[in-house]
């Protein structure tokens, strides 16, 4: 009796050709099960657990319904599962349309279909929705990792392909195989990429992704939440000047102005779009590349003071930048900055809310304006006698401040004198207000980290910072640091994210002396992240602008141009790849499907023809009908050619004798 784990020889059929049509058996079956896990094992991460659990228990189950084919379901069952997952579906996504909703559709799909593998059909529709979800890839990750990552479980799906079209292919045969198509059509990929006209999405294909997190400076600032960010090593934006990179202490990068405050949060103003009254510039101009990191917002950080910018950008009347681009995207900015501006006279509406305070100034906090000279000196004596205040006071800098729930400009200057700079700002800005001199705070980054291998900043969220603005009369609005009264070092020098993010608390600069190993191992990532700002810039931000740029620089201005170098550019690459696969010598023909032919045809002489998709078995059967006196004969030659072709306990002999067989095979031709 057999094994019950014994699998049940699987049905071979034949087109006209004798050639094997729906061959499946468990070695192919596992190649592809394999081959479905590392595709969607990515996703494990971006669609909910209940629908990446739904479709692992898929999985597992078809996997073991390779070795015990009775535990797979039946199709009330499937129907009852096909629901489930429609269900699942619904509870998890809001919608039908978006990223998140289309990518985990076709995952289910895709498990779903795995229950139900009945003929190669079967297996080509599976391995084409396993595409699909492997591209889906790239709508959250576009980092040259996954793209190997992708073109490697691409590589397994083609042999895969390769395995079904022809079964007695080995898997490392058929992952060469796989390789080998993938390089040659891989010149004629570049050509395309290069080329061919990009389209870019409308505005109204920007789908939502509710479900994307990604962390950043936010319209209200209130204690704490800088200091978060300055525990992750998470990257911002790139910068890679066309000239002298300026010093740290000129590394100041704008974002969100923050005007409004009910005494603990300080708030965005939201009308704030409309365009700034003009500059005075003067001093060393900046000219720079800054490439940003997906976020939330569409603001770009353009160096203090932004002088010139692309169109795709605009200056709203708080001096930042804003982006018309996705902000979900990638995108690259060029950018002139001056260091050395006056911005000039001060509106009456801006005047009013930069002095707008909450509720009236404590004793305390009168009693320290009047101290330091607020409400009888110039303003630049009060801010001078405020900076040496807070230098000289034994305020600390620090990651972890107490809480400062109820009052928190109170608490810091007269209690914990313990902050990190949005502590600083916030008070700073909030005396001079009482002082009746308008100012406000300016979130941004601050400084950033230089890459030597490839020659740009790197600014990630650790280098958040916040600042102060005062308007002076004749000068309009200057920056002020408090931070650097209490630690210049951190203007100075910027911050060492890595041990900052390692130990939690506040790390300044390079190590004096690093040891070979950690310089090793800096150099090591600066080479890696120099490969990876490569790869975003000609790669991932390669689109219809940058290539129009690239192509006029090429003399292509017209359709007429681009479509005469895309042709000619195929005929280039494609030309080579012709010569090379014509000239290859034919294979020989498999000896044991041509002897097996021969014994078809003969039987074709007596009336018993093969039909196209019929397996040697049931054709066997058929012939022995046809054929009575010749049946131990029929059963010995498709036995052997099942075991020859098919199976792996082939002896040596096996073949001479399957063509003895045949060549002794004498049949009567029907009449």
């Amino acid at each position: 009796m057999m094994d019950a784990k014994a699998v049940a020889p699987t049905k071979l059929h034949f087109d006209s050709r004798g050639i094997a049509d729906n061959a499946l058996n468990s070695r192919s079956l596992n190649f592809l099960l394999g081959s479905i896990a590392l595709i969607t094992l990515p996703h494990a991460g971006h669609i909910p657990p209940p629908i990446f659990g739904f479709f692992a228990i898929l999985l597992i189950w078809r996997l073991a319904g390779v070795w015990y084919r009775h535990w797979l379901p039946n199709r009330w069952l499937l129907f009852l599962l096909t629901i489930l997952g429609i269900v699942l579906l619904i509870a998890q996504h809001r919608g039908v349309f978006g990223r998140d909703a289309g990518t985990a559709l076709f995952v289910v799909a895709l498990g779903l279909k795995l229950m139900e593998i009945h003929s190669k059909r079967d297996v080509f529709l599976i391995v084409y929705l396993a595409f699909i979800v492997a591209a889906s890839q790239f709508l959250y990750e576009q980092s040259i990792l996954m793209a190997g990552y992708i073109l490697l479980v691409c590589a397994v799906l083609l042999a895969t392909l390769i395995t079904q079209n022809a079964t007695h292919v080995q898997t490392q045969a058929a992952l060469k195989t796989s390789a080998t198509i993938m390089l040659q059509a891989l010149p004629m990929a570049m050509v395309i990429f290069v080329l061919f006209p990009r389209l870019e999405a409308p505005r109204w294909m920007w789908l939502a992704d509710d479900n994307k997190a990604l962390s950043g400076l936010s319209d209200v600032l209130e204690p704490g939440s800088i200091s978060d960010l300055s525990l992750s090593d998470e990257l911002v934006f790139r910068v890679r000047f066309d000239g002298n990179v300026p010093p740290p202490v000129l590394r100041y990068w704008r974002g969100p102005v923050y005007a409004n405050t009910d005494g603990v949060h300080w708030t965005k103003d939201s009308n704030h779009n409309q365009p700034t009254q003009p500059v005075d510039f003067s001093g060393d101009a900046f000219h720079y590349t800054l490439l940003m990191e997906p976020q939330k917002q569409n603001w770009v950080f353009g160096m203090d003071m932004p002088e010139s910018f692309d169109t795709s950008l605009h200056r709203n009347d708080t001096f930042q930048l804003l982006s018309n681009k996705r902000p979900a995207d990638r995108a690259e900015y060029k950018i002139v900055s001056r260091p050395a501006y006056n911005t000039g006279p001060i509106s009456p509406t801006d005047y009013r809310r930069n002095l707008q305070l909450p509720a009236a100034a404590t004793d305390k906090q009168q009693a320290l304006v009047n101290k330091l000279r607020g409400f009888d000196g110039r303003p630049e004596q009060f801010i001078q006698n405020l900076l040496n205040y807070f230098r000289e006071e034994k305020f600390y800098y620090t990651l972890s401040p107490p809480l400062m729930p109820d009052n928190p400009i109170d608490t810091f200057l007269f209690e914990t004198r313990s902050g990190f700079c949005s502590h600083y700002a916030t008070a700073f800005v909030y005396l001079l207000r009482i002082a009746k001199i308008p100012a406000r705070v300016v979130g941004g980054y601050q400084g950033g980290e230089f890459n030597k291998v490839g020659g740009f900043l790197e600014v990630r969220q650790a280098d958040a910072h916040a600042w102060a603005e005062v308007w002076l009369e004749n000068k309009g609005w200057v920056r002020f640091d408090p931070t650097a009264a209490i630690a210049p070092e951190r203007v100075e020098r910027g911050v060492n994210v890595d041990l900052q993010v390692a130990s939690g608390a506040v790390n300044f600069g390079p190590l004096i002396n690093e040891s070979a190993a950690l310089n090793w191992l800096k150099r090591s990532r600066q080479l890696w992240q120099s490969i990876d700002y490569n790869w975003q810039r000609w790669v991932i931000n390669y689109n219809g602008a940058n290539q129009m740029q690239f192509l006029q620089a090429l003399g292509i201005d017209g359709i007429a141009a681009l479509a005469k170098w895309l042709v000619g550019s195929l005929i280039i690459v494609t030309l080579p790849l012709a010569w090379w696969l014509l000239k290859q010598p034919k294979k020989p023909a498999d000896k044991t499907l041509l002897i097996y032919r021969r014994f078809c045809n003969k039987l074709a002489k007596t009336g018993a023809a093969i039909r196209p998709g019929e397996g040697a078995k049931d054709f066997a059967e058929r012939a022995k009908k046809q054929c009575p006196e010749m049946a131990a004969q029929i059963d010995q030659i498709t036995a052997l050619f099942i075991r020859l072709r098919y199976q792996s306990d082939a002896r040596d002999g096996d073949l001479q004798r399957l063509k003895t067989l045949v060549g002794g095979l004498v049949v009567k031709k029907v009449i």
